[in-house]
């Protein structure tokens, strides 16, 4: 899932040969790792509620890594003492709603179509930072904002210009798109609270933080009989999104900025939605729809014309 935090922007390492052999590898497995969580959430939604599933994935991957941070428990338990406020609010949108509101789409939307729409929030991300950190947009991400607007409408519309006139969209499409603008702002959100600790340390107490909003939810499902039903196949996709896509995830993506930087590891997240289509192909018998290739194709156009065209610098004046 992409919910995947970016504690702070570091210094950006020197790629060589050496950091490339294991900074690629490990962020290759590590989207591959995340695009199976919407498979797994997809092929577990008529028998793990939303809220219930997201509990429990955030509880049981931060239970697996709390071990492994041993170290740092001393600058964690300082941090809360401190800002606690902070991170269970940055939690809560980035952890508790964008994946709540995954779980949610897929019931009514397949995987593939939710990997394409997320593949929006890096565009959402530079606008919202825009407004909340004051960041330059330009004239270059501007329309690339647009462009990929164009397609995440497009593709929520099923390409059909009456149910766009009318507002008919679908639903479990809607909930994604919140998904992609939670994420945006978490993002947004995270590099100005600056917390100030390692990245895999912070994924654990934003995991923690997460699981403690979505609790909640969760009883609330329970309250209204909206339970589990613990069979073969809940109880594999829940030790999936726990295990190999919740906490393996999380350390293959820490390993990738330590070893690449940030900005590097970030952007191999558009590989995420390559192997969602693939893996939906191949285990859930998905096919791409007209539609889809549409949306997705201005949605990789405005992605370009964000992040790889750059401006002209301006020529000086020759008096």
């Amino acid at each position: 899932m992409q919910a995947m935090p970016i504690a702070h922007q570091a210094a950006q390492p020197a790629v060589g040969p050496i950091s490339s052999l294991t900074g690629y590898p490990a962020a290759i497995l590590c989207w591959l790792l995340s695009a199976g969580v919407y498979i797994a959430a997809k092929w577990v939604a008529p028998e793990m509620p939303p809220w219930g599933l997201c509990f429990w994935r955030l509880t049981l991957a931060c239970a697996i890594l709390l071990p492994i941070v041993h170290r740092h428990h001393d600058a964690m338990i300082g941090l809360l003492r401190t800002r606690a406020l902070e991170v269970v609010a940055v939690g809560a949108i980035g952890l508790t709603l964008c994946q709540g509101m995954i779980y949610h789409g897929l019931n009514d939307t397949n995987a593939t179509t939710a990997g394409i729409i997320m593949a929006l929030s890096p565009v959402m991300t530079m606008v919202l930072a825009r407004f909340v950190l004051g960041e330059p947009l330009g004239l270059w991400k501007s329309l690339g904002a647009l462009v990929a607007l164009a397609g995440m409408i497009f593709i929520v519309a099923h390409g059909n210009l009456t149910a766009l006139l009318q507002l008919e969209f679908n639903a479990g499409e809607l909930w994604i798109v919140g998904s992609a603008f939670c994420w945006g702002l978490y993002t947004v959100l995270l590099r100005r609270a600056k917390f100030g600790i390692e990245l895999l340390p912070m994924v654990v107490l934003l995991l923690g933080a997460g699981a403690l909003v979505a609790l909640p939810f969760h009883l609330w499902e329970l309250v209204n009989d909206e339970r589990s039903v613990m069979n073969v196949h809940s109880i594999l996709a829940l030790a999936y999104l726990a295990g190999p896509g919740g906490a393996l995830m999380y350390y293959f993506y820490n390993k990738s900025v330590e070893t690449l930087g940030a900005s590097r590891a970030s952007m191999l997240l558009y590989l995420q939605t390559v192997f969602v289509a693939m893996l939906a192909y191949l285990l859930l018998g998905e096919d791409l729809h007209d539609y889809d290739l549409v949306g997705a194709a201005f949605i990789v156009a405005g992605i370009v014309l964000a992040t790889v065209v750059k401006p002209r610098p301006a020529q000086p004046r020759v008096a």
